[in-house]
């Protein structure tokens, strides 16, 4: 859910040997009576619900719209062989970050990491003795050596904590789907743009008040298997192609889970979906628009949460006039 925020973990020289697989459970099955007729009513009426592959036309503007995962998994090779044609014939390919702006982020963060850097203080100064102590051993499970994320901005930890201590952290840095898909369009020669400026993320999220970051953090700090079992759930919300399902069920289990407060933790949910997706979606629909104005056949490919709701892409190109209809992945 974190877009290529993942990436970021490796501009700062962490390197290990490939961690143990994952072995996470789908918690959907284990959803309360209550916790299942919450996730029905947020689920109802949603537009564009389900679906990781759309076609949006306006005349002769096309739009292939794909919903990615921003992490390696053997399951994508058979939707990238079926979407092998649909990029390389494409007019431009539109990503989130290309691998040029990934490039040019890692050698201004390898040189002056200031964006992720507390300017005033550190983490233990920010937290009590016992959240410190048990944020250094969540640190220290993914690799992360405490002294070192002391200074980072809290924000990028709770980044950080979003994988669990099972993820094979070297292997998340090759790329996921984005990155395929951006090689099928380098090898056909298709032309690639990104949708938003570099430094969007750091400024969306630099931005939050200090005590919403640390919230942030601490709503991360979850038993490992627990964080196991949510990547997971991710997961296989992701690949059974119900992004808006994947995504009212991270809310749900955020507020059962999450150390903090659950209304805390809703509030900090909510947050980043008006921060992470919804302004995001709104930012990148005049880039989709500009792209269709120059290009026939226009290709774009983000996290699949940025696809359904009423406030997600593809009900604000509808309202753009285009035609939606769902294609296979």
């Amino acid at each position: 859910m974190f877009v290529r925020l993942l990436s970021f973990l490796f501009v700062i020289g962490l390197s290990q040997p490939a961690l143990a697989a994952c072995d996470g459970a789908d918690l959907r099955g284990t959803l309360t009576q209550d916790e299942q007729s919450r996730l029905a009513n947020a689920l109802d009426d949603v537009p564009f619900a389900q679906g990781n592959h759309w076609r949006a036309s306006r005349g002769d503007s096309v739009i292939h719209l794909i919903g990615t995962m921003h992490l390696p998994d053997p399951r994508l090779d058979p939707p990238l062989d079926r979407l092998r044609e649909t990029i390389a014939t494409a007019d431009i390919l539109l990503l989130e970050m290309t691998d040029e702006d990934e490039a040019a982020l890692q050698t201004r963060l390898a040189s002056d990491p200031s964006l992720l850097m507390l300017p005033d203080t550190t983490l233990p100064e920010l937290l009590s003795e016992e959240d410190w102590a048990q944020m250094a051993n969540a640190l220290e499970a993914r690799g992360m050596p405490p002294f070192m994320a002391s200074r980072f901005q809290p924000w990028y930890v709770s980044m950080i904590l979003a994988i669990p201590p099972c993820a094979a952290l070297t292997e998340m840095a090759e790329g996921g789907m984005d990155a395929q898909i951006q090689d099928i369009a380098k090898s056909a020669g298709v032309p690639r743009a990104a949708l938003e400026d570099v430094e969007t993320i750091f400024a969306t999220f630099a931005n939050q008040p200090r005590a919403t970051q640390v919230d942030m953090m601490l709503s991360a700090l979850v038993d490992p298997q627990i964080s196991e079992d949510l990547f997971a759930t991710l997961l296989a919300s992701y690949f059974d192609e119900a992004p808006a399902e994947g995504w009212a069920v991270s809310v749900i289990l955020a507020e059962r889970y999450s150390p903090i407060d659950p209304d805390q933790a809703a509030d900090i949910m909510a947050t980043i979906e008006e921060e992470l997706l919804i302004k995001r979606n709104r930012a990148w629909i005049p880039v989709l628009l500009d792209a269709v104005d120059d290009h026939q056949k226009v290709v774009a490919a983000f996290g699949a949460a940025h696809l359904p709701g009423s406030d997600g892409v593809l009900a604000l190109l509808q309202d753009e006039g285009f035609t939606l209809e769902r294609l296979p992945f």
